[in-house]
């Protein structure tokens, strides 16, 4: 248990957190004559746990401490993550359910490539698409989060919402075309194996001459 594990295990604690502030709305405290509602906190929750993912990778590559651990949970934690965010907000009525279907469907569709391409011993990388749709998965869900009770930023949620739809399908795109030319070139490759040992088998050996 290294520091960049410690920190993927906190942002999986931080799901259920969220999960309840956001479907209880609450608590509503107030500090000193500010009000601190629920949306606030419920943004506080979202920020510190997308900067957990942060760290846990600046830490994990800084100390040469990427463990297989670290390698599995960091991707749950993040769907986790994106669950506990976007989930609540359709009870809620904040996000339409199919917005939220795509956008959790493209998780699971990326996870089965790469679970498939693993299998074939291949590595899908991770593109700057994949890290975009995060940034503004996180960005969306704070502005949603706060709209909750500040009506004059609906527009710009719903805004960022699409944006988020968007960037989902376009890297789940990106992604199945790397799949497909990593598997298409591995298949073209064990097509041509058995043609080049019958190849071999039916060239007759020439006698070597020596002088």
């Amino acid at each position: 248990m290294n520091l960049p594990n410690s920190l993927t295990i906190l942002r999986i604690f931080f799901v259920p957190l969220l999960v309840v502030v956001l479907l209880t709305q609450w608590p509503n405290w107030e500090f000193w004559g500010l009000s601190v509602h629920f949306e606030v906190w419920g943004v506080l929750i979202l920020l510190a746990a997308a900067a957990t993912d942060a760290a846990d990778g600046y830490f994990a590559r800084k100390r040469a401490q990427v463990t297989t651990l670290g390698i599995l949970l960091d991707p749950i934690a993040d769907k986790l993550l994106i669950c506990a965010a976007f989930i609540p907000l359709v009870a809620m009525r904040l996000v339409p359910a199919w917005m939220v279907v795509v956008i959790i469907g493209r998780e699971f569709i990326v996870d089965g490539l790469r679970s498939i391409a693993s299998v074939e011993g291949l590595v899908i990388p991770a593109s700057p698409l994949g890290k975009t749709k995060l940034f503004l998965q996180v960005l969306a869900g704070c502005i949603v989060i706060y709209s909750a009770r500040h009506a004059g930023i609906k527009l710009l949620a719903y805004v960022l919402l699409w944006l988020v739809v968007i960037s989902a399908v376009v890297s789940a795109v990106h992604y199945f075309l790397m799949f497909w030319s990593q598997v298409d070139h591995r298949f073209k490759q064990r097509q041509s194996i058995p043609l080049v040992l019958e190849q071999k088998k039916n060239t007759p050996d020439v006698p070597t001459v020596t002088p």
